[in-house]
């Protein structure tokens, strides 16, 4: 190494070195070509480097020796020394990544058609019957994304721009919305509304007596909780409390329950989980159907960041949706993943397709219940006025009865006074014959007075 102060072979080494740093430049500019490749390109550059050394010692030498041929049989036997010592595997190429995307979507989907399921939603009306709209209910965890998913609708119908629900753009674990609200979606300009409306409700909160109250969703679902109720963490709404409604309509009940869950979520707390699964079980007993819809897509999946259309063909939101299935228990081909508006201001074609598509679904899903819910009205409606009927003629048959006993009662009434009448008449009777006894009597007593 003192030949390194010498000045002729400094130069020399300089060359080489700038050489050596070409080499290695090369090949980490080749590293954005491939990420496949990285255990490679790192198995070439330790190789490189210990050449390019070797290689700078052995030109030191000769250039201080002038002797080519035994630099070169030097060269050599250093280079068979490193060959030896250097594993086998550097010089393999390491085999690249599986890609985090699906050669195919694994979901299909009519990217671009909106104008189809735009039109089918403005088409959409309720049953002929109680119902006027079809009623959505959104809960989920804090900041999933309930009232971002009303403003996305709203913005996919409207052909523009809105925010009818108030939401936050700070993360935080407490619940922004804290009031029962309902969200009507205007058509256009005009003062009609579409006959779909979303109901968004506090969120739920990890923890006793965090968040919306479980039992509140359910008196929700029940069409109980009147508009503007503020929700109390602390207790459930009791029949007592001025925002019970205690005679709901069809119309108030919900018609579909949507589960909001963010795919930028590592996991669901468990008691989180209990909470959704109170609800479930609720909604199930109550018939009502069942879905999700998972937001944050981008945020979580930088595949799809780039590109909304790779939802379905990424790795990654498929194990996330698969993951939520289990621990949720919503079926598969009833979870949805969508992007909201957030930071858009102006309307997204490939975005629309995928709310469009969640929204067709909650009118299907909806709609049926709405329909199984009439039917069961009319029977409930016929059952009522049958229970009714049998009511009535229970009540003829028993004033019949009455009125039967009271006729005996009259029978025995008239039996009484025609007795009455018949003492009556011995007492007219024995008068008249106490009259006829007295005229014999003073007759007799005439008589006897004449004889004397």
């Amino acid at each position: 190494m003192f030949l390194c102060f010498c000045p002729k072979s400094n130069r020399k080494g300089q060359r080489d070195k700038h050489r050596l740093n070409n080499i290695q430049e090369n090949q980490e500019g080749s590293k954005s070509e491939s990420d496949g490749q990285d255990q490679w390109k790192m198995n070439s550059k330790i190789v490189f480097a210990v050449v390019g050394v070797v290689g700078l010692l052995v030109a030191l030498r000769f250039w201080r020796t002038g002797d080519a041929e035994d630099g070169s049989q030097n060269l050599m036997e250093i280079l068979q020394e490193l060959k030896d010592l250097i594993p086998e595997e550097s010089f393999m190429r390491s085999e690249p990544p599986p890609s985090p995307t699906l050669s195919e979507p694994w979901r299909q989907i009519s990217w671009g058609d909106n104008e189809t399921d735009l039109q089918y939603v403005e088409n959409y009306s309720p049953a002929k019957g109680k119902v006027k709209h079809l009623r959505v209910l959104l809960y989920g965890p804090v900041g999933a994304g309930k009232s971002s998913f009303i403003n996305s609708v709203s913005n996919v119908l409207r052909r523009r721009m809105s925010i009818p629900a108030a939401v936050s753009s700070t993360t935080s674990d407490k619940s922004f919305t804290k009031k029962y609200e309902t969200h009507e979606i205007r058509r256009g300009t005009s003062n009609s509304f579409y006959p779909i409306i979303f109901n968004d409700i506090m969120g739920l909160e990890e923890g006793t007596g965090q968040g919306v109250h479980p039992e509140d969703i359910k008196l929700a679902m029940m069409g109980r909780v009147k508009e503007g109720y503020k929700f109390n963490s602390a207790s459930a709404l009791s029949e007592h409390d001025e925002g019970y409604n205690r005679s709901p309509s069809l119309d108030d009940r919900v018609h579909v329950l949507v589960c909001v869950l963010s795919a930028n979520t590592a996991e669901i707390k468990e008691s989180i989980l209990e909470k959704m699964k109170v609800v479930r079980e609720a909604a199930r007993d109550l018939g009502i159907p069942q879905m999700a819809i998972i937001t944050k897509i981008d945020e979580a999946c930088a595949e799809t960041e780039k590109d909304v259309r790779n939802v379905y063909k990424s790795m990654h939101l498929k194990k996330k949706m698969k993951d939520f299935k289990s621990a949720v228990g919503i079926p598969l081909n009833c979870i949805f993943p969508v992007k909201n508006y957030n930071k858009e201001i102006d309307l997204n074609d490939d975005v629309d397709t995928l709310i469009l598509s969640a929204l067709r679904r909650m009118i299907d899903f909806g709609d049926d219940f709405i329909k199984k819910m009439d039917h069961q009205y009319h029977q409930e409606q016929w059952r009522n006025l049958i229970h009714s009927c049998i009511q009535w003629f229970d009540i003829l048959i028993t004033g019949l009865q009455q009125f039967g006993t009271l006729i005996t009662k009259l029978q025995q009434f008239g039996t009484l006074i025609t007795g009455l009448l018949q003492f009556g008449m011995l007492i007219t009777g024995l008068q008249q014959f106490g009259i006829l006894m007295t005229l014999l009597l003073g007759f007799g007593i005439l008589i006897m007075m004449r004889s004397h």
